[in-house]
């Protein structure tokens, strides 16, 4: 078989996927969801920003129960919330009508409009290498799509399979709960958005069950048990963002959890419940180049982001009427560095004003 005819069978699986009705339904909602995760992402960190500087108290290490209780008293995050919700509401009627491997990973369009909320609110303008970054971020996520779309196949989820996401969600929350409480002193924006990622992954799979289940009538002891566990790992989950928000801007935490959060979900969905064991090895490598091209993205944008580097003065950008909500920006620069550390610049202007 030819390279010609191959990638003609391949277009036509990719266009035959859309062929479903009931896709061509979730697909939009899916968007709608992206649009208002945008809105209600920038509107949250906004309001965890206000509580830091009505409190005095940097919530980079983890919001307290003072702080989280003056959020519900500030209308941006309520209205925040709000449209998270309504964000939610899209995501899981997306489910509903289309496979979680193609529906998930379409939240990366809020990436975009979130940077383009974020630099209008704040001043801080995408340059080049932060429009790099979340071309990889994007690219990436589309590119798992694609495959996905082609090589995915949803199957019924036997107990055993679900069980077995229930235990590695009940582990993943107990390392990442261990490492919080070690660590928290000394994390950053990243540990907060990559949790909150890995979490959401399996919130997303576990609502797609228990939609599926509900609607063939199943509705036993162990989708309660999975109802029990999504609400509980949206709770947590929860927390991890409202605290990245204290450390980062709002398009970085939707880079990291539009990235982490569709790769977590695809990848439960190849290793457990296997929805794509018919898949040829050339579709895994292809899975793998990318999660690393969005991956890669996420750091680069932690690395790059305007906001970020104006604050540790790496650059001197005018500062926007939201500009005291950096906090905490100068460590993801610190931390992100080890990984992608900067060639020496000269003639730096260390005096530039902030």
């Amino acid at each position: 078989m030819d390279a010609a005819s191959t990638l003609g069978d391949v277009t036509d699986q990719l266009v035959g996927v859309f062929d479903d009705p009931k896709i061509l339904i979730g697909v939009p909602l899916a968007l709608l969801g992206a649009v208002f995760m945008s809105f209600g992402a920038q509107y949250q960190h906004r309001g965890v920003q206000k509580v830091e500087r009505l409190t005095h108290v940097n919530g980079g290490s983890g919001l307290t129960g003072a702080q989280l209780a003056n959020l519900l008293r500030r209308p941006s995050w309520v209205a925040g919330t709000a449209m998270l919700g309504l964000a939610i509401v899209c995501q899981l009627a997306a489910l509903s009508f289309a496979p979680l491997i193609l529906v998930q990973p379409l939240g990366a369009i809020s990436l975009v409009i979130t940077t383009l909320l974020n630099a209008r609110i704040s001043g801080h303008h995408p340059t080049k290498r932060s429009i790099g970054a979340i071309a990889l971020c994007v690219g990436g996520i589309f590119l798992f799509v694609t495959i996905a779309a082609v090589y995915a196949t949803e199957t019924p989820v036997s107990d055993r399979q679900l069980l077995t996401v229930l235990v590695i969600l009940a582990v993943v929350v107990v390392v990442l709960g261990g490492l919080w409480v070690w660590l928290r002193r000394r994390t950053n924006a990243l540990f907060y958005i990559a949790s909150a990622g890995m979490i959401y992954g399996f919130v997303a799979t576990l609502a797609k069950v228990v939609i599926s289940r509900i609607q063939h009538g199943e509705f036993e002891w162990l989708t309660v048990l999975c109802v029990v566990a999504l609400v509980a790992g949206t709770a947590v989950g929860a927390y991890f963002v409202q605290t990245a928000y204290a450390s980062g801007p709002p398009d970085l935490v939707i880079a990291g959890l539009t990235v982490i959060d569709p790769i977590v979900a695809i990848v439960i969905g190849l290793a457990v419940l296997h929805e794509a064991a018919t898949a040829p090895w050339g579709a895994f490598v292809g899975f793998a180049v990318a999660g690393a091209l969005a991956i890669a993205g996420v750091f680069q944008l932690a690395r790059y982001h305007p906001q970020i580097v104006s604050d540790s003065q790496e650059i001197p950008i005018p500062r926007g009427s939201d500009a005291s909500s950096g906090t905490g920006s100068t460590r993801i620069t610190e931390a992100v560095a080890k990984v992608w550390p900067d060639p020496p610049v000269r003639n730096r202007d260390q005096s530039s004003p902030r």
